[in-house]
């Protein structure tokens, strides 16, 4: 009885609008697609996308600065992961050898390439970083199992990790860079990727930073080539959420979100799901609060994913948070956005 009743509480507080927000525009100096964001303090935040483009900031978004990598205007930067305002690294999404891995140690003004995709028919999806010399990067499936490589020297050498097999027409999103999460976690290296595709939207587990795995099944859509998981976060425990849907059906809300507390069993929310498809979330700790973002609008949950609430109906790709409240999004034609609290 207390449980409901405190679920209806949280519904009803969400209804009435309190932590209203809104995203306020950021000029980005540039036009590309973007589809990679790092947050890595309110004030410092890379972005990246088409054309070879990364951007940054180290003012919190008052002023950006837009680039392409020498070399690579033809190659299309889904990913990006910052460590601070002088070292990032860049993943491109492509097929073979368009899937490649940059790095820069002075913010941009030289980039190191570090990894290109050696497979004819693979496809880097994300990349993510536990700290400065260790990190992975996800792939859709070669010979039969998903491509995840690991470094432990920050890039310059990667090994290919054994998985559990593919099913049959599974793959996973280059969307947002955050179909993969990884943290360390009671002293362990974690790993997280959710899957799409008819055979998919499957969440892979590992703890020990590759070595062993555990996948477990969705409630979310998986009914065409462009249905899964798109994206998902976990809080400061094993609380977490999966967000998708499918991208052909950008309004749809039909099994586009899930909720774990245990980081093994997922199940659809009780209460109103995002409002359509959704390719990235984010999860503000200190807030308790989470934000989902896709090409039909944002939406908001304070009760742990069980009920959304739309706040934006914008076109965003991707979305990044540090610190207490300072969140933003980017998307098609170069656009940024900062999340004004009110």
């Amino acid at each position: 009885m207390r449980l409901c009743i405190a679920l209806a509480a949280a519904v009803a507080f969400l209804s009435a609008g309190a932590f209203a927000q809104n995203w306020v525009a950021q000029s980005s100096g540039t036009t590309a697609s973007l589809r990679g964001l790092s947050a890595v303090s309110p004030a410092v935040v890379w972005a990246s996308g088409t054309s070879g483009m990364y951007l940054r900031t180290q003012d919190g978004g008052a002023t950006w600065h837009a680039a392409a990598v020498p070399g690579a205007v033809d190659l299309d930067f889904r990913g990006v992961y910052a460590l601070d305002a002088k070292t990032a690294w860049l993943m491109s999404s492509g097929p073979g050898a368009k899937s490649r891995i940059y790095k820069t140690a002075d913010g941009g003004a030289h980039w190191s390439p570090l990894y290109t995709n050696p497979d004819a028919g693979g496809f880097f999806d994300a990349l993510a970083f536990w700290d400065a010399r260790q990190g992975v990067v996800l792939g859709d499936p070669v010979d039969g199992q998903f491509v995840i490589l690991t470094t432990g020297d920050g890039g310059r050498t990667w090994q290919r990790s054994k998985l559990p097999a593919a099913l049959a027409n599974e793959g996973a999103f280059a969307a947002s860079n955050s179909c993969l999460r990884v943290r360390v976690y009671r002293g362990n290296r974690e790993i997280w990727f959710g899957t799409g595709g008819t055979s998919g939207a499957r969440v892979f587990h590992s703890s020990d930073g590759g070595g062993h795995w555990d996948v477990a099944g969705t409630p979310l859509r998986h009914d065409g080539p462009g249905a899964g998981i798109f994206s998902l976060v976990f809080g400061e425990s094993l609380r977490g959420v999966a967000v998708g849907g499918d991208y052909g059906k950008p309004a749809d809300n039909s099994g586009n979100v899930a909720i774990t507390a245990d980081g093994h069993t997922w199940a659809q929310p009780a209460g109103a799901h995002p409002s359509g498809y959704r390719s990235a979330v984010a999860c503000l700790a200190v807030r308790k609060v989470w934000i989902a973002v896709g090409t039909s609008g944002s939406d908001i949950s304070i009760d742990g994913g069980n009920s959304w609430k739309t706040f934006d109906h914008g076109a965003y790709n991707a979305i990044g948070a540090a610190g207490r409240d300072a969140v933003w999004a980017v998307g098609p034609g170069g656009r940024v956005g900062k999340l004004q609290w009110r």
